[in-house]
């Protein structure tokens, strides 16, 4: 199933599942549920980001060809940050290329959709508090971190697009493939079977700290490749048995 977020001509957010070119309503909650009656033509429906999370928890450094690249250890823990709420942003929405910054990096990643009340979470079980998983950007000003700041670096306006919807079906995140192209050119080509620390092992680690609700989200980082984006850009991230999510790079104003 294909939950996505939209809005139509009146603007109101709402819910609703994607059947080929068709939207219908989605009865019952996010995290049960069920195909109701077609509602509009996907032409017809503006696609916004995905979920409404309370918790944007991220991996970082967990990728073995990105830590290659970058000559750094593989870590024996994973690492984890926080973006701010204030990130969030859809399909087709302008990535902010903030004033006063030399780099701005795109950084394609599988994002995971919690699916009810998460703590305490293991390896063994960890399917069963996940609702599906969607693609995101983690776009980063490369200035900012120098001084290791990163939730500066992270956390600015627009620098979270997440989208186009949540795929339900997939049963192996792990098996999945990460392309991300700018301007049409391929610059992220890579499995997610690359991963340090999969998915069944990153909630596990988070789950030990933080408790995870509904709708919450967390990115399992970024392949080698992670480049430059420059205004005027079109960045595109595609995985394999979800989509592509694609922005516009623009000066912010």
């Amino acid at each position: 199933m294909q939950i996505i977020r939209f809005a139509e001509s009146d603007g109101a957010p709402q819910y609703g599942v994607l059947n080929g070119d068709d939207v219908h309503a989605l009865e019952g909650s996010l995290t049960e549920a069920t195909q109701g009656a077609r509602v509009a033509a996907r032409s017809e429906v503006t696609l916004l980001n995905p979920c409404t999370p309370s918790n944007i928890v991220c991996a970082g450094g967990n990728y073995r060809s990105q830590l290659a690249e970058m000559n750094m250890p593989v870590p024996t823990q994973p690492v984890m940050f926080l973006k701010g709420l204030n990130t969030l942003s859809g399909p087709g929405d302008a990535i902010e290329y903030p004033r006063d910054l030399n780099r701005l990096e795109f950084e394609g990643e599988l994002a995971v959709v919690i699916g009810k009340t998460a703590r305490d979470v293991t390896v063994e079980n960890y399917a069963d508090y996940v609702l599906g998983y969607t693609i995101a950007n983690d776009v980063t000003a490369s200035d900012f971190r120098a001084d290791g700041q990163w939730t500066r670096a992270k956390s600015i306006d627009t620098f979270c697009p997440m989208g186009p919807w949540i795929e339900t079906s997939i049963t192996d995140p792990q098996a999945l493939r990460i392309t991300t192209t700018v301007n049409g050119t391929v610059v992220q080509d890579c499995g997610t079977d690359d991963m340090v620390f999969g998915v069944a092992e990153l909630l596990a680690w988070i789950t030990k700290f933080i408790t995870l609700q509904p709708g919450d989200v967390v990115l399992t980082a970024s392949p080698a490749g992670v480049g430059p984006m420059q205004v005027g850009d079109d960045v595109t991230i595609s995985i394999d048995a979800i989509g592509a999510l694609s922005n516009p790079v623009k000066e912010r104003a």
